[in-house]
């Protein structure tokens, strides 16, 4: 990306899983492109680039979003949150022993914007029913079409007396 000679580039200032991040940013700069090539946060993919697929989802001060459509500068100020800073290898978010337990992913691209995702979902308070799940996780895509195992461990996760036969 070239800048105009001279261009300040503005500063931003934000917490990304908790760490407090202070640079320089293109004012052009994309989240996405700002997570993966300047923090090396690679878990948030990029997909279609475009807000349709849902694989690069964060949570913006707890609100899920698309990294993709989102400026790194809109983040000033703000709590950003990747698939980086939701459990750990040794303490796993529930939604991620969901997922594990449902089998609910297979190529695993899309998964940690599912995850993301599911975890927003639920703490929206859309995880009542599988229709429901099916209804607000509909921004995020699997080109494997893990979409049953997908509502299974939302529904699982949330605490949803709903049997996986009937997601």
């Amino acid at each position: 990306m070239n800048e105009t000679p001279g261009q300040a580039r503005p500063k931003l200032t934000c917490r990304v899983n908790g760490s407090p991040i202070s640079t320089e940013v293109e004012a052009r700069t994309t989240l996405l492109d700002f997570l993966r090539d300047r923090l090396h946060l690679t878990g948030t993919k990029k997909g279609c680039n475009e807000g349709a697929c849902g694989t690069c989802t964060v949570l913006i001060d707890g609100k899920r979003m698309n990294a993709c459509l989102t400026l790194a500068i809109q983040c000033d100020g703000r709590e950003v949150t990747t698939i980086e800073g939701i459990g750990s290898p040794d303490a796993l978010h529930p939604v991620q022993q969901a997922f594990i337990a449902h089998d609910a992913f297979q190529c695993g691209y899309c998964t940690p914007g599912q995850i993301v995702s599911a975890i927003a979902c639920i703490a929206e308070g859309h995880a009542g029913d599988a229709d429901m799940v099916r209804e607000w996780m509909s921004g995020n895509i699997c080109r494997c079409s893990a979409y049953p195992q997908i509502t299974a461990a939302v529904l699982d996760a949330a605490g949803t007396k709903e049997t996986r036969h009937n997601a």
